[in-house]
């Protein structure tokens, strides 16, 4: 026997575990996931040195033994997330050099990363989410340069979050830090890691500005699918749900709960296959982008929590597969644009902005102009040129008037001077006959 699956069986076994399980020399993929095993995991399994997946998931096993693995030099699947498990992560990667998929996520594993995980350089996924794992990250990991995702959140993991993720890890398209105790800037190096279809750094202690190239995150920028075997925790809608197999068809980024600066940079707008954004709890400033309006695909915006200034763009009207939006707690102003997507939304989304008006605000904007029409100031201004008109007209009567009766007046007046232009007149006359 090659393939043994007892998954999804509800099978219950007290220690110790079943022996006959064990002696299946041939075995070359194992499945025991979604049952009630429980206790140790025995060290017997080492036997089976031709396993190629192993797949213990969905359990109860609280302890192991780091040799019990080093053996199975042809593993290629190890998956033990969703245990009781404990102590430091299984040692045992440089025996493992075929290794493709590792999902230790939802333990209770303490200590730091092994070093030598590098040496897996076929590794295209590391899931280690939801465990007490603690240090740095270890340089060793960019020499998988197979990686496609790297899952490390719900740790607490510190030091900055290093660039070479971006200068080597170049087919990442996953990369989820999100609550951890990572600190310092994003690098801008992230960037070149052009394959990214969902960057959650949320949860951290990041500083500094949202880099300019975020444009840079092609595959964010149309709406693809592709053949993708992963699942991941992400903030969509306000919500942490799981997404297994539609993930491939998910754009997101999640920066928030951090202490970002700055303003949100124009190439964001420019992902326009982005399905959600969230750079909620930050210190970000300036307006909102005018062209936010391109990224058609945005189902979920949340920018709450920030010190954004200006007014809302109009351009958003138009993001009909919007569904939820929250920009409560800045400094916005103005009015709310009017669209079918903005009349849905609940007054909360809007809370906090004291310049802000319309529905579904109570506050009205009865004296605040309508979109594309002068406001008091341009109001002023018209009243001045009418002014400047009205002058100017006076100012021709006025020298009409001063200068006709100059003239006539004089005439009028006087003997001598109408003499004297008379006799004036006949001379150019004649002059005029004769010449």
């Amino acid at each position: 026997m090659s393939v043994l699956d007892l998954s999804h069986n509800n099978i219950s076994s007290q220690p110790p575990f079943p022996k006959w399980v064990l002696d299946l020399r041939s075995l070359t993929y194992l499945n025991l996931a979604n049952n009630r095993f429980q206790g140790h995991i025995p060290e017997g399994i080492q036997n089976l040195s031709s396993l190629e997946t192993l797949d213990l998931s969905w359990n109860s096993f609280s302890s192991l033994s780091p040799t019990s693995f080093s053996s199975l030099i042809r593993l290629r699947l190890f998956n033990l997330a969703f245990n009781n498990l404990g102590g430091e992560v299984p040692d045992c990667w440089g025996s493992w050099k075929y290794l493709e998929a590792v999902k230790l996520s939802s333990n209770r594993f303490t200590g730091s990363i092994p070093w030598s995980i590098g040496t897996s350089v076929f590794l295209d996924s590391l899931n280690l989410r939801n465990n007490k794992l603690s240090g740095h990250i270890p340089s060793s990991l960019k020499n998988c340069s197979k990686l496609v995702a790297l899952d490390f959140s719900g740790n607490e993991l510190a030091g900055t979050i290093p660039a070479w993720i971006g200068e080597n890890l170049r087919k990442l398209m996953i990369l989820n830090f999100r609550n951890n105790n990572f600190h310092g800037p994003i690098p801008e190096q992230l960037c070149e890691a052009n394959s990214l279809r969902i960057l959650d750094l949320a949860n951290n202690n990041l500083i500094g500005r949202i880099p300019k190239c975020v444009n840079n995150f092609t595959a964010m920028s149309y709406n693809g699918t592709g053949p993708f075997f992963e699942t991941a925790l992400i903030m969509i809608k306000g919500k942490l749900s799981e997404y297994g197999s539609i993930l491939k068809l998910v754009r997101s980024i999640d920066l928030s709960e951090n202490k970002l600066s700055g303003e949100i940079p124009w190439g964001m707008t420019r992902l326009e296959g982005l399905q959600s954004l969230n750079l909620s709890g930050n210190l970000l400033t300036g307006e909102i982008p005018e062209d936010v309006g391109a990224m058609r695909s945005l189902e979920s915006i949340d920018l709450s929590q920030n010190q954004l200034s200006g007014e809302i763009p109009r351009s958003m009207s138009g993001m009909t597969f919007l569904s939820f939006l929250n920009f409560s707690d800045n400094k916005l102003s103005g009015r709310i644009p009017s669209s079918t997507q903005f009349d849905g939304f609940n007054a909360s989304s809007f809370a906090g902005n004291l310049n802000l008006c319309g529905l579904p605000l109570a506050r009205n904007c009865s004296n605040v102009p309508a979109p594309g029409q002068d406001g008091i100031g341009n109001g002023e201004e018209d009243e001045g040129h009418v002014y400047e008109q009205w002058y100017f007209y006076v100012s021709i009567a006025i020298g009409f008037i001063v200068g006709f009766w100059g003239v006539v007046g004089s005439l009028a007046l006087s003997r001598s001077w109408r003499y004297g232009y008379f006799r004036f007149i006949d001379s150019l006359w004649y002059k005029f006959r004769t010449g």
